[in-house]
């Protein structure tokens, strides 16, 4: 039964004087309050339906609510209710009408120490109509983007809390979600594809192999590409689960699978591989690859192995040479960071001491070497702070010797150069294949002055990282010098500057591979175009819709107009195109700049270009890492958590693969900014 109250605390009526209102109340007026205007009378007029009896209609739905009945007048919260609740199926229908203060009902079996407060919308608010299946898709969503456990719809504090928040909502069950995630992937899944469709040229994949408690693979295959403005892209296309992860079969399987998914068959330029690749799974994947794809130079640009990996071992000989210091030096960091007091005392002495260095103490992660190597080069830079801490604080007994600090800055001059090549790697944007032929190569000369060394440790040390860039350098120097050369500002120049300093009197032997595999690689392009995609397509009949005056050339240009001209081309087409690639080798080189659009360069000179710049496309896409951004200095494997392994690999793929697309969504592109600095 509604509540009434009195006539003190009766709202004013819009349209209605206070004339109006004593002739319908006798008794004596109060002391007049503040007049109150609600909301409500938006929706709500007010008649008489007899004498000392008004009630008040609903503009929408011309539904009719008690209001006064004598001296007695009802509030205006059943009003607002029949508003706020969605109760009133004229305000459902009109979605973009305004609607007043509302207010959520409490319900104390949800939880909660006190009913929750009123809240307010103002007048200019639109009124939006509850959708259980919206709610749902982002949900979806939500768990997909911050990787929550499907399980969490079934938790307690998950469903009071969105019961309070919209008591509509129906609970949800882990099929449920799990459907919804699935078809979100889905969704996400056939828009990618609409894309890759008009990709024009080939691509190249990445594999990353993780391991998991239960002793199954997961094979994470990741795709990248250049598309038709010229952006460089990459998306996650597979995670495939591999039951025998170390037989020699798995990576092929997990190959074909994607292939056969994308439709990539006859479209893959290269293979990078996170861990090497041993000799039996090579021999098994190269008969599937000549099946599935025609061999680009014979396969030599087929399979690499991943940069990342490659200086992470080589950062792992480094630490285990210095095993003992950096315990010392952990140790160390540990004692000050440990305690409160402890890291004011040191501070204290810094400041004394006058120490310039900004860095400060952290202890470091051991599963990843960059975070050792910041924690040493930071506890060297304060070296003179621990000479002088024990004086100040007497508990301290852990102080490095002045040969443990020599020696851990013989290790940072080891690890910087690994440190800030790995770094570009985890830079926003991609970075492209040229960036590591310099890197490599600085590498490569610094541990060859370091093997030199008279002190044994460090000649020692130098030998065995050495052993490891030249494995890399081998493997994959072919198309880290063909990715230079599709760059205007090195071209074969910064090639035969390089291997001059790495082969010295053999450097013409590889200089001339070089440059044989680059006019073979045009050839091949020239001799077995990619198939028209529908972007160049689109360029060819842009090109012919530029003609004019096509009456008069119709005769000319129609397929039997020219047919003698036509076995001209056949005859010198190769030569022509050719000749493209010598006129653009030897054209001057483009003023060096740290920073250049190297891709935009490309698309301004595709017409110039034809062929090469085709080239170019897929040669720039090549990526040197075959590691997630996040794992770059990982020196452990990676292993999906225990809550993934448990899934369906169909979810797991569904869900990996989906967070991955909507977080790169339409706008995932770089303009492949190459920074070098010589």
């Amino acid at each position: 039964m509604t509540e009434m109250t009195e006539i003190t605390d009766m709202e004013t009526i819009p349209g209605e004087s206070n004339n109006q209102l004593a002739l319908t109340t006798p008794e004596p007026q109060p002391i007049k309050r503040r007049k109150k205007k609600s909301m409500v009378w938006e929706y709500f007029t007010i008649e008489n339906v007899s004498a000392g009896c008004r009630r008040a209609y609903c503009k929408r739905c011309k539904q009719s609510f008690a209001y006064s009945t004598g001296s007695k007048v009802a509030g205006t919260s059943h009003l607002k209710r029949h508003i706020a609740k969605g109760t009133c199926r004229a305000l459902l229908r009109g979605q973009g009408q305004d609607n007043n203060q509302f207010i959520t009902p409490y319900n104390p079996k949800m939880g909660g120490s006190e009913p929750p407060k009123r809240r307010y919308r103002s007048p200019s608010s639109p009124f939006i109509p509850f959708d259980q299946d919206r709610c749902r898709h982002e949900i979806a969503r939500m768990i997909i983007m911050h990787e929550y456990p499907l399980h969490i719809v079934e938790h307690p504090g998950f469903i009071a809390f969105v019961q309070n928040l919209q008591p509509q909502f129906d609970k949800m069950s882990f099929n449920t979600v799990q459907g919804d995630c699935v078809a979100t992937y889905l969704r996400e899944k056939q828009s990618l594809m609409n894309f890759i469709e008009g990709i024009p040229g080939r691509f190249c994949l990445t594999l990353d192999m993780w391991s998991s408690n239960q002793t199954l693979g997961y094979v994470f295959i990741t795709g990248h590409f250049v598309d038709s403005d010229w952006k460089l892209h990459r998306r996650v296309f597979n995670v495939v689960m591999e039951p025998y992860p170390d037989s020699h079969s798995a990576l092929s399987h997990a190959i074909a699978a994607c292939l056969s998914d994308w439709s990539l068959e006859g479209k893959l330029f290269s293979l990078t591989f996170n861990h090497p690749l041993s000799e039996a799974g090579l021999e098994n994947l190269r008969p599937l690859l000549c099946v599935k794809n025609p061999l680009i130079l014979n396969g030599q640009l087929l399979i690499r192995n991943c940069i990342a990996r490659t200086m992470s071992s080589m950062a792992k000989d480094v630490l285990g040479a210095g095993q003992e210091i950096i315990k010392k030096i952990r140790d160390s960091v540990k004692y000050v960071k440990m305690s409160e007091s402890h890291d004011d005392k040191f501070i204290q002495v810094k400041n004394q001491l006058q120490v310039p260095s900004e860095k400060s103490l952290f202890l470091d992660n051991q599963t990843q070497w960059n975070t050792t190597y910041q924690m040493l080069a930071a506890a060297s830079e304060l070296k003179e702070v621990f000479d002088c801490l024990d004086t100040y604080d007497p508990d301290y007994k852990l102080a490095p010797s002045m040969e443990d600090w020599k020696l851990a800055e013989t290790l940072c001059s080891f690890l910087k150069p690994l440190f800030d090549a790995a770094s570009i790697l985890t830079t926003t944007t991609l970075p492209t294949v040229i960036t590591f032929f310099y890197e490599v190569w600085k590498i490569h000369v610094d541990l060859g002055r370091s093997i030199t060394c008279e002190d044994p440790f460090i000649s020692n040390l130098a030998k065995s990282m050495q052993e490891k860039i030249d494995k890399y350098w081998k493997d994959c120097s072919l198309v880290l010098a063909m990715a230079v050369v599709m760059d205007p500002r090195f071209k074969m120049k910064l090639v035969e500057f390089s291997f001059t300093k790495i082969y010295g009197e053999d450097a013409p032997t590889y200089i001339k591979t070089v440059d044989d595999g680059i006019h073979e690689l045009f050839l091949e392009y020239v001799a077995l175009p990619l198939p028209l995609t529908p972007t160049y397509a689109e360029e060819v009949n842009g090109a012919n819709n530029g003609k004019t005056n096509e009456s008069h050339q119709g005769n000319l240009l129609s397929d039997h107009g020219l047919a003698d001209f036509d076995v001209y081309i056949m005859e010198t087409n190769s030569q022509q195109m050719k000749s493209e690639l010598d006129q653009y080798l030897e054209e001057s080189l483009l003023p060096r700049v740290q920073e250049f659009d190297v891709l935009g360069w490309w698309k301004l000179n595709k017409m110039k270009y034809p062929t090469l710049s085709k080239m170019a496309r897929v040669i720039l896409s090549i990526p040197v890492s075959a590691a997630a951004t996040e794992s770059i200095f990982d020196i452990t494997d990676k292993q999906l958590d225990e809550y993934r392994s448990s899934l369906r690999p169909e979810t797991v793929e569904a869900l990996i693969c989906a967070k991955d697309w909507l977080h790169y969504g339409s706008s995932d592109v770089s303009n492949a900014l190459v920074r070098m600095e010589f």
